[in-house]
């Protein structure tokens, strides 16, 4: 996506339609690639749930753990990856966006316009960012979502908070550390809503609460 936007002008308001309609096609591109990398990753973290859930179980009676495995996982698997791929597709048009934008400010404010410039040649950088943390929140949330839809299907209410327990951690989120949390109640953190691992960077993760026998 840099090499798209630095093959023309910065700054440059006669190039944006060829600039946006290079990143549009470019997105709906992006689908086949985009539908098997998330393919790839929700297969991954749905067989590391599967482990930790075996792991986890040792004490629970045969039926319950097989219960767990038997979840309907299908429909939060297709979710995820109809969600993923729209995420993956989303850089390239956020990038026309930002391009656009920082186009017309330049155009706005000449004083600004070296500043505006040097921004409008740094998409691909901003782009990778995005691409990070896309992937570092989708496979924390996929773990998240395939956990609760387990302990779902077999009675949990809840589950406890945890964090990673490093310096790193949200204020937010090391206050909700230990308490336990109604699958039904997401709660509202920094003026977002969800479950503990379904926030942008988060690495925290739901302890589920399993009913006994």
């Amino acid at each position: 996506m840099g090499a798209f936007v630095n093959g023309f002008p910065a700054g440059d308001p006669t190039v944006l339609p060829t600039i946006e309609q290079l990143l549009r096609r470019y997105a709906e591109a992006l689908t086949p690639w985009a539908e098997v990398t998330a393919g790839k990753m929700l297969s991954s973290v749905n067989r590391s749930d599967e482990r930790a859930w075996a792991e986890q179980t040792q004490e629970l009676s045969r039926s319950l753990r097989l219960e767990i495995m038997r979840a309907p996982t299908g429909n939060a698997m297709r979710g995820l990856m109809t969600e993923q791929v729209t995420l993956i597709k989303s850089i390239p048009l956020e990038a026309a966006e930002r391009v656009h934008k920082l186009t017309l400010e330049g155009l706005e404010n000449s004083a600004r316009a070296k500043t505006v410039s040097k921004e409008i040649q740094r998409s691909g950088e901003v782009c990778k960012s995005r691409a990070d943390l896309i992937a570092r929140t989708e496979v924390a949330r996929t773990a998240s979502v395939l956990t609760q839809t387990r302990a779902q299907h077999v009675g949990s209410d809840g589950y406890i908070w945890r964090t990673s327990g490093d310096p790193d951690v949200r204020h937010s989120h090391r206050e909700m550390n230990g308490k336990f949390v109604r699958w039904a109640s997401p709660p509202t953190l920094d003026g977002m809503k969800g479950h503990a691992g379904q926030f942008p960077n988060c690495r925290c993760y739901a302890e589920p609460v399993i009913p006994e026998d």
